[in-house]
């Protein structure tokens, strides 16, 4: 199966030996993440041909071109008609797209979502409080100014409380719980949508989750694991509130519309 476009083996980022007969398209998965990871392969660049992927592995060029489809799914790579196929950084994107379709939009999926949040990020807070730099710390301080200024501005606050926690997350030093809050951000955002547009929200409640915030940030900045993980259960006891009032406020309009039918 060798193609004219193999002209020199040692110009082949992936060694040039032939996969093993038995799930082909998986390995050929492998071996080109394998090529990007130990950067024979980087972001931004092109991608061979398909053809030569196929030469390259031994494979047909239809198992070399659903290979690509399937690193295109993962994000691995961008696909562009008439263009070349790129390497692209890893982004959170495949995992923003499962996190909507897995939580619908209904009330349970946002329950479970608020609770996956409480699960990873207490965590997530310990370990920047152990390991952010004096950047993460500057990005966090612009945050809570744009915060405070957002006080009462529901969308205005959504979007600085999302780059809070993303914010968090990229300073804890490890890059899976990273994508892991930024593929959640359209998750988040439809739970702060419900949370901050409640009608029994007053300026007070707004200051204290504010400050709510704010002693999370202290204790990231004291390098306090326990303080920041004690901090941020803190933050998600009061969304849990929120929940169970907004769940009550929903089955009163369910019952008072099921009285109000002939």
């Amino acid at each position: 199966m060798a193609d004219a476009a193999i002209e020199n083996v040692s110009d082949d980022p992936f060694g040039g030996t032939d996969v093993v007969p038995m799930r082909l398209g998986d390995a050929v998965i492998q071996r080109i993440t394998q090529a990007i990871q130990d950067g024979r392969l980087k972001p931004g660049d092109a991608l061979p041909s398909e053809s030569r992927i196929a030469a390259s592995f031994g494979v047909s060029k239809p198992i070399a071109r659903e290979a690509i489809r399937q690193l295109a799914a993962m994000g691995v790579v961008h696909i562009q008609q008439g263009k070349v196929t790129r390497v692209q950084a890893l982004n959170a994107a495949p995992l923003d797209r499962f996190f909507r379709f897995a939580v619908g939009g209904s009330r349970a999926g946002l329950i479970e979502a608020v609770e996956l949040r409480r699960i990873l990020e207490p965590p997530i807070a310990a370990h920047s409080a152990e390991r952010r730099s004096e950047a993460d710390l500057a990005r966090l301080d612009t945050i809570m100014t744009h915060m405070e200024a957002a006080l009462g501005d529901v969308p205005r606050w959504i979007e600085a409380d999302l780059d809070f926690h993303e914010a968090i997350a990229a300073s804890s030093g490890n890059r899976l719980l990273d994508f892991q809050i930024r593929g959640l951000r359209p998750v988040i955002r439809q739970v702060m949508e419900i949370f901050n547009s409640r009608e029994a929200r007053t300026q007070a409640d707004w200051r204290k989750t504010y400050e709510r915030h704010v002693r999370v940030v202290d204790a990231i900045r004291a390098g306090d694991a326990d303080a920041a993980r004690a901090a941020m259960n803190k933050h998600f006891e009061a969304a849990e509130a929120a929940i169970a009032e907004i769940a009550a406020s929903r089955e009163d309009d369910h019952d008072h519309k099921t009285r109000a039918r002939p």
